[in-house]
């Protein structure tokens, strides 16, 4: 098992989309919710942590992004048709600026 996780949870279209797509069995109940677990490195989490400062991680290392965040992974997860996109959906979720202040050049 990865480091961190990411849970993702579930409408019921999501559920069955995930079924269709194979992935059925890597659904569970957690907090009384259908969910998928999503592994990510120290190095993932970090950077999540910098695009979202917001975000906390439970007793065992797993996190919730906010929603737009959950819409886009999920969309990725379908694409690929796999729970091992965090080498390509980082890309898609880590925002390298966020929380630092604009500057501008002045001459």
């Amino acid at each position: 098992m990865a480091d961190y996780c990411i849970n993702l949870f579930l409408d019921p279209e999501q559920q069955k989309k995930m079924e269709e797509l194979g992935l059925g069995e890597h659904i569970q109940e957690i907090n009384g919710k259908k969910a998928v677990q999503v592994a990510m490195s120290q190095k993932d989490q970090k950077k999540l942590q910098k695009s979202f400062p917001d975000l906390e991680f439970d007793s065992s290392n797993a996190c919730v992004l906010p929603e737009q965040a959950q819409v886009t992974l999920a969309d990725i997860i379908f694409n690929l048709k796999s729970l091992d996109v965090m080498k390509f959906a980082i890309t898609k979720l880590y925002n390298p600026l966020a929380g630092k202040p604009l500057r501008s050049k002045t001459s």
